[in-house]
């Protein structure tokens, strides 16, 4: 039977338990919200399969730049901003385009979102010069956002109450499979062809997922809007904004985000100037890298549901794993090990991007706001995989490779510190 949950104008939120990430309601949320009896586990996978097509996108730029910069010409400022548009693009809009999404239907801008990034990226492959290339990157960087903002309310929505801490873990997987899987794609593509056929190959993959979205999504009308009170764009963005939960979200996901994107960017640089490798292989092992972090995700589900609170994942990987980083740019550390640790890092660290998605029913001022709460949590990941590089690369230059463990260390303390205020956040919940 479905299980019905009712918003109570004499409380702020239904008391939930550290850890218990069903689906919550606020007083004024002006709508009963029913989770269905059973989870449309066929939709929830094709949703995330979308996710990772979508991050095609950020993983096809990487292993392309030195094509890129040959081919058009590109200045080492330009072939920067080739891999960090998207980022800029999702860093400034998140919040605004979920809020978009919130009035005109997540399902409309999943398709909507998809369909501009194959567009995007096939107008992208005939590019014949670095402005228009840039330009076609901007519109896939709001493609991805669309996307990925409007997907998790329709998981929530399409998943049991039991099922949505699962659902929102897998969800979860989304950015390093797709980046993952794309890097060792362009790996086994550029050496014989151009970067242009990994834009095509891309842009293919989001074309075709777009038929199977439209024919697989029409008629189904548990993905359609539901009626709510719906206030002011701003209004909900100074909400979301100012509520001590989604904000910590964002904190936390940026610093994860920061210090896990030094690592994983800086890998192709330590393995092609200090070991010697092809440039095609160094894009394989930086694949196997970034596809370790699922491990970490997929463990932070089954850890959650065997009872163990978020608090301790966040902070005990955070903790543990600052010392892995620095260990990686420690002088002295041999290459070789500076890999398996990058590696270990990666796999461990995955579990704080699971137990922030899955701690999104929980934290979203209103049911009706989740999607503008995933869009704030992404403009803080988005803006640390920003700030990372750059401020790593300051600190090598002014004090060797060894410095880049001060901006790993002060990224995971302020992770840790985050989870702690949301578990804090989260046991006041059960007060009466």
């Amino acid at each position: 039977m479905p299980a019905t949950r009712k918003a109570s104008a004499a409380s702020s939120s239904t008391p939930c338990a550290p850890g218990d990430d069903t689906l919550h309601t606020h007083a004024g949320a002006g709508a009963i919200l029913t989770a269905p009896a059973r989870t449309a586990w066929g939709l929830v996978a094709l949703l995330l399969a979308a996710g990772i097509v979508g991050a095609f996108n950020v993983g096809k730029a990487p292993p392309s730049l030195p094509s890129i910069r040959d081919e058009l010409g590109a200045t080492l400022s330009q072939a920067g901003w080739i891999l960090s548009i998207l980022n800029l693009t999702t860093a400034l809009s998140g919040m605004a385009i979920a809020l978009t999404a919130d009035r005109i239907g997540h399902r409309r801008l999943v398709l909507a979102g998809t369909a501009v990034c194959a567009a995007a990226g096939l107008l992208g492959a005939f590019a014949g010069s670095i402005e228009l290339l840039l330009l076609t990157r901007i519109a896939e960087g709001l493609g991805f956002v669309a996307m990925t903002v409007a997907a998790p309310p329709l998981l929530i929505r399409l998943a049991a109450a039991h099922d949505q801490r699962r659902v929102m873990t897998l969800w979860s997987s989304y950015f390093p499979a797709g980046t993952g899987l794309m890097m060792l794609i362009a790996a086994v593509i550029l050496p014989s062809t151009s970067w242009r056929v990994v834009w095509l190959v891309a842009a293919g993959a989001s074309a075709a997922m777009l038929a199977v979205l439209i024919l697989s999504m029409r008629s189904r009308p548990e993905l359609d809007p539901r009626p709510a009170e719906r206030r002011p764009i701003l209004n909900e963005m100074a909400e979301v904004a100012s509520s001590g939960g989604p904000l910590a979200l964002a904190i936390c996901f940026g610093a994860y985000a920061c210090c896990w994107f030094v690592i994983v960017g800086f890998l192709p640089t330590l393995q092609v100037e200090r070991l010697g490798m092809a440039t095609s292989t160094a894009a394989i092992v930086t694949a196997g890298v970034s596809i370790a972090n699922i491990l970490g995700n997929q463990m932070a589900g089954w850890l959650l549901r065997r009872g163990l609170p978020r608090v301790t994942l966040i902070v005990g990987a955070a903790l543990s794993m600052s010392f892995c980083a620095a260990g990686i740019f420690a002088d002295g550390m041999p290459d070789l090990a500076r890999l398996v640790l990058a590696a270990i890092f990666s796999a461990v660290i995955g579990v704080i991007p699971g137990a922030l998605f899955a701690a999104l029913p929980v934290h979203a001022p209103r049911p009706e706001l989740i999607g503008a709460s995933t869009g704030l949590m992404l403009q803080g990941s988005n803006m640390g995989t920003l700030l990372g590089p750059p401020i790593t690369g300051a600190l090598v230059t002014a004090g060797g490779w060894s410095s880049a463990a001060w901006l790993t260390s002060i990224a995971l303390g302020i992770t840790a510190a985050s989870g702690i205020f949301l578990h804090r956040r989260e046991r006041r919940r059960l007060r009466p």
